[in-house]
């Protein structure tokens, strides 16, 4: 300002003050490292995905349909997720990061894929580049053969079903009536003698 006087002693270089910002910025994003580092090693498959023009009541639905499947959807910066990756068994999807990258993830092999799909269907805004499934590296066509696969509950479905169907049909012979199984028997008896 014109006309203020400054004595000299005040106008001195002041060194400056310890900046607090740093340390507490550099704790946080270790924080996200280790985090994101956790998400890579107990995750079943991880989808990557550019999420640009999303509306953030579109990524809140995203985020439903992951909750709702078992799975996460996190946004991180590409050079700390990178950093997180380092000696992961995911590693190889680490060139995929690059730009508005968004992880859609969850520890059932499938179910994240599965979202992932489902919500690019409905929203031509989110585009899935790929992904990794343990240490195998999925391209966008990996991504979706994945997704078509059946998640982890209907696989234990279709097993305790092969499983109870012998069972049902012997308490069903159990269950007839004695005339019906005495002619079974017969039928058997029958063809062994044959």
């Amino acid at each position: 300002m014109p006309g203020l006087y400054v004595p000299a002693e005040l106008s001195r270089r002041v060194s400056p003050l310890p900046d607090w910002s740093e340390t507490v910025d550099r704790a946080q994003k270790e924080k996200v490292v280790e985090e994101l580092g956790q998400i890579f090693e107990s995750s079943g498959v991880v989808v990557v995905a550019h999420y640009t023009g999303i509306t953030v009541a579109e990524m809140q639905s995203l985020r439903a349909m992951a909750r709702e499947a078992g799975g996460s959807v996190r946004i991180a910066k590409n050079r700390l997720a990178k950093i997180a990756l380092e000696g992961k068994p995911c590693a190889s999807m680490a060139p995929l990061l690059t730009g508005m990258t968004v992880l859609t993830y969850s520890e059932d092999p499938v179910a994240a894929a599965k979202v992932a799909e489902d919500f690019a269907k409905a929203n031509k805004k989110f585009e899935i580049l790929g992904g990794a499934m343990g240490e195998t590296a999925l391209d966008r066509a990996g991504v979706e053969a994945v997704s078509k696969m059946p998640s982890r509950e209907e696989l234990i479905a279709s097993i305790v079903g092969c499983i109870g169907a012998p069972a049902s049909n012997i308490a069903g012979a159990i269950g007839a009536p004695a005339s019906n199984i005495a002619s079974i028997l017969s039928t058997i008896e029958d063809k062994a003698a044959a």
